[in-house]
């Protein structure tokens, strides 16, 4: 046996990143508009960077709260106040490493080997694939695409849930179509949740960045605090702090404990000053969000103008996110494609092969940049689409 084949089987099954394999080819082309990540180009504002700097200052460097700095589950419990309309205890908030550490966290509690989860596709690959990390069964349903956008046809959940079903992990506005649970859906699947007595993991990370009015519907509109919902989130499209890996769960108080105890034989808490920033983020921080969000709007009106006018990219305009999932005419193999605009175009889009079934034909441009980027890498995109 082999050094690697002595590895768990689950392990050699991770699957290499779609989007990273992009990334790798293209990330040192001389001019390279890189639109294939999931984050904006703005740099995190000072009023954060500040806030983390004179905690690191201070000597904010030793072990902390594994469960996050009361003063921050404190601004968490602020924050939900205000943009959610309802009051929780710092005891229902966790902070973790990132809000990627948060879903696995989640996956961690309330699935395992052998056990199913049920997740909406085209998604966010890590999900997926952290599931089969844990050894549980990421099990996808597709959503419906039709001429009146993307939707979620909650019959068809029902009809993936078996007695080996645990939970239901729905990301909603979506990465990667913009699709955005409008309350009569989300009441819906609550009301599955609740009779086959499943978990549900909401990944509401993008509840800001929706076009409609004000921010996205949420399970916590129309939720109880018995029911059995883990919400999972991160610091790192609000406020523009994707490189500092900060996320947090919001869950019932009940399950402090045992969430500080995953931390605890995980990662072990977040660096004391890095919760810092996050404080002042959200205390201080809403009005960059608003500026964020209409950035994105600006930016995703004039990427769908120019590709609209080509006739030969199709696609919804997205509810929520700031990503573009789009086809192009006589287009089947998106990763090939996406290979080749990095060659012949020099901008970076991820395929959609890597959001899984679904995805297979589409691309995924994300268009949180600034506008004269965008105007260009649109344009060089016009330019390539002519030639296929």
């Amino acid at each position: 046996m082999t050094m690697i084949e002595s590895l768990r089987a689950e392990a050699l099954a991770a699957p290499e990143s779609g989007i990273v394999a992009v990334v790798n080819h293209g990330r040192l082309r001389d001019g390279l508009i890189p639109l294939w990540a999931g984050e904006g180009d703005l740099p995190t504002p000072a009023f954060i960077s500040d806030a983390a700097a004179r905690g690191l200052a201070a000597g904010e460097t030793f072990y902390t709260w594994q469960k996050g700095i009361p003063d921050l589950r404190q601004a968490l419990a602020r924050y939900y106040a205000r943009h959610f309309g309802k009051t929780f205890a710092e005891e229902e908030f966790i902070v973790t490493a990132s809000g990627m550490h948060a879903i696995q966290l989640a996956l961690d509690a309330v699935a395992g080997p052998g056990d199913e989860v049920v997740y909406l596709s085209p998604a966010w690959p890590n999900f997926a694939a952290a599931a089969g990390v844990a050894g549980a069964v990421p099990v996808a349903v597709k959503l419906d695409q039709s001429g009146n956008g993307w939707s979620c046809d909650v019959d068809k959940i029902a009809a993936a849930i078996t007695p080996r079903t645990k939970a239901l992990f729905v990301n909603t506005p979506s990465n990667p179509t913009g699709w955005t649970a409008d309350h009569e859906t989300q009441q819906a699947i609550l009301d599955l949740a609740r009779e086959r007595n499943l978990w549900i993991i909401a990944d509401e990370i993008y509840s800001h960045f929706h076009y409609g009015h004000g921010r996205a519907p949420s399970f916590l509109d129309i939720a109880t605090g018995e029911d059995r919902i883990l919400f999972v989130n991160s610091f790192s499209k609000n406020w523009a702090m994707t490189g500092w890996r900060v996320g947090w769960i919001k869950t019932h108080p009940a399950l402090q404990q045992v969430f500080e105890n995953l931390i605890q034989y995980s990662t072990s808490g977040v660096a004391q000053f890095m919760q810092r920033g996050a404080v002042a983020a959200l205390d201080e921080g809403d009005a960059f969000i608003i500026e964020q969000v209409e950035r994105a709007r600006a930016a995703r009106d004039l990427v769908c103008d120019i590709l609209g006018a080509t006739g030969k990219a199709r696609f919804t305009v997205p509810q929520g996110a700031f990503y573009l999932f789009f086809t192009v005419d006589g287009i089947t193999d998106s990763r090939t494609a996406a290979f080749d605009i990095v060659d012949r175009a020099n901008v970076g889009l991820a395929p959609g092969t890597a959001f899984g079934p679904g995805g297979e034909a589409f691309l995924r441009l994300c268009f949180h940049r600034r506008l004269d980027q965008l105007e260009e890498a649109a344009h060089r995109l016009a330019k390539w689409m002519k030639t296929v």
